[in-house]
Formats: C-alpha cells, sequence, structure tokens
C-alpha cells in the first residue's frame, strides 16, 4: 500500500485529502495481516490476495470519506482448495478484518453446511435458513462444500430453495452480510455453472494451495510447541518421511492431517512412558516425542527399514 496525500510524518493531510498510510495504521488491519502470518505457514498467494482486498477496502473507505463517488463493493467471496488448508482460519480474520473497516457491523464468523441450511420435508428450509441467516447478519456467513446444496440428480432435493433464499439475500442485503463459499476448486466450477447466480455475486475467488512437505514439517513443530512438546532430531525426520509417504494415501488433509497424526504420536508417547516407566519421569521426557512414536504408525506398515527412517519400524497394534 503507498502513501496518499502527505507521508504520515510530514503532519495531517490537507483538506481534501486523505493519508492511506495513516489510514491503515490506525484501522487495526496491520495487526490482521501480521497475525495471519503467524498462525498460518506458507499460503503467499492467498495472504497477497488478502493484502489486495484490504487496498481496495481501504481507498473506497477513503473515497467515502471525501464525498467522492462509489458504490459500495461486493465482499462476497468463494475460498477453494483442499481440505485443512486454512481457509476457516482465512474466513475468521477477514470478518475481522471487515468489521474494522466497518464493512459490516459485528464482525463475527458463521460457519455452515448443508445439513445447517437445508431441510429434511416441506416446509422445513426456509425457516432453516433464514435463522441461519438471521444469526449472521451483520457478519460473514462461511459455508463449506457449498455444492452439496445443489443435487441435480434429485429433483425432490430442497436445497435449491435455501440457494434461491441466500442469492435473494447476498443482493439485498449485502450491505449487511458478506458470503464466503467454500470447498473443492473443481466442485466449486461446477456449483458456479449449474448455478450462475451465485457466480454473478462473487467477487473475490481466492485459491488455497496445498503446503509443501517443508510446510507441514514447519507447522506440526508450531502445533508441538503451543503444548509444549517438541520433536527429537530422529522423531522429526521419521515425521518428515510420514509427511511425504501420507501425502500419497487417499483423504489426505493437509495440517488436519498432521494434527490427527501429531495426536496419534501423542497417545503412543503417553503409553510408551507409562509401560517402561519404573520411576519418576522428567519434564524433558514427558515433552519429546521420539521417533518410535511416529515409526509406529500404520503409513509405514509393509515398508522395508530401509525405506522408512533408520531404526526398527514396529507395527501398530
Amino acid at each position: 500500500m503507498t502513501d496518499g496525500g502527505t507521508s504520515g510524518g510530514e503532519g495531517p493531510s490537507p483538506p481534501g485529502s486523505v493519508d492511506l498510510r495513516a489510514a491503515f495504521e490506525s484501522s487495526g488491519v496491520r495487526d490482521i495481516l501480521e497475525e495471519l502470518d503467524r498462525e498460518l505457514v506458507g499460503l503467499v498467494p492467498v495472504k497477497r490476495r488478502i493484502r489486495e482486498i484490504s487496498a481496495l477496502l481501504l481507498v473506497e473507505r477513503a473515497r467515502r470519506e471525501l464525498g467522492l463517488s462509489h458504490e459500495p463493493p461486493t465482499l462476497h467471496m468463494s475460498f477453494t482448495g483442499n481440505p485443512g488448508t486454512g481457509k476457516t482460519t482465512v474466513a475468521q480474520r477477514m470478518a475481522d478484518l471487515l468489521h474494522r473497516l466497518g464493512y459490516i457491523r459485528r464482525g463475527h464468523l458463521v460457519s455452515v453446511t448443508r445439513d445447517d441450511l437445508v431441510g429434511q420435508y416441506i416446509g422445513h428450509t426456509a425457516p432453516k435458513t433464514k435463522e441461519v441467516l438471521k444469526k449472521a447478519m451483520g457478519g460473514v456467513l462461511f459455508i463449506d462444500e457449498a455444492y452439496y446444496l445443489y443435487r441435480a440428480e434429485n429433483e425432490r432435493d430442497y436445497g435449491q430453495e435455501a440457494i434461491e433464499i441466500l442469492l435473494q439475500v447476498m443482493e439485498n442485503r449485502r450491505d449487511d452480510l458478506v458470503v464466503i463459499l467454500a470447498g473443492y476448486a473443481d466442485r466449486m466450477e461446477t456449483f458456479f455453472t449449474a448455478n450462475p447466480g451465485f457466480r454473478s455475486r462473487i467477487a473475490h475467488h481466492v485459491d488455497f494451495p496445498d503446503y509443501s512437505d517443508g510446510e507441514l514439517l514447519e507447522i506440526a513443530s508450531t502445533m508441538l510447541a503451543q503444548q509444549s512438546y517438541r520433536l527429537s532430531a530422529e522423531a522429526e525426520e521419521a515425521l518428515r518421511r510420514y509427511i511425504g509417504l501420507r501425502r500419497e494415501q487417499p483423504h489426505f488433509a493437509n495440517a488436519r492431517s498432521i494434527r490427527n497424526a501429531l495426536d496419534r504420536a501423542r497417545l503412543r508417547q503417553a503409553n510408551r512412558l507409562f509401560e517402561s516407566s519404573e520411576g519418576p519421569v522428567d519434564a524433558d521426557a514427558l515433552s519429546t516425542l521420539e521417533a518410535v512414536d511416529i515409526l509406529a504408525s500404520r503409513v509405514f506398515q509393509g515398508r522395508m527399514p530401509g525405506e522408512g527412517m533408520p531404526g526398527k519400524v514396529r507395527s501398530r497394534s
């Protein structure tokens, strides 16, 4: 973002101008962007897009303050990417950002799926959808796996009713509600093709890339540090190998899969310590995951020791 008017160190902006840098600093947007950098490893294109949207909104706010002709920007968004790539976290930060810039009243996030919007019998869908919208007003409505709202194969599916209500509110109440649709990129494209009303109302399409192996290892270390755990050098190498193998298997969900793997590793560590302990256990032992806690995963089953990491590969009991 560049300065507008005079720079922040040269006194206030003259009449008829706005210091964009000062507006950026005072809005709290910098804090949100820095928090995103701290919370999320990688995702460089996503963070860049959020910064671009922030710049647009700051300029639009400045135009409004100067009485220039402007039209409230359309803020509905589409987040596409595989599971575990940070879509919900970014949606939460986006709600905060929009609130601080004055584009939504409350800044809260309501996260839902099809089951929260679509009923199972005639007359059930409209009140369910309207109740969700009532809760979300003044904030952001995040619809995960939005394509499940539309089921072309079922003529009696009630999802179409929810879609029609959503489209009406997205158009008529866009100054009081931001809707973010999320899901796999290919399925979202099919959904938009079948529902052009959604595509025409979505202003920002943000694609979330998968994490690299190195980024996933960094995410794992961060997750463990937040719980006062760490990996031994051998465990870190084992986890590096685990990530490469797990990525090749079905249902891999990026950071979500890593969190689940660490939970299982902590379970194995706890049982290992309990079974082998014959006396006091110090804090270091309680806080350290060893290679054996990683290598016991089913991901390594059926592989020769040389294919995994150094050391004996134990089968998972």
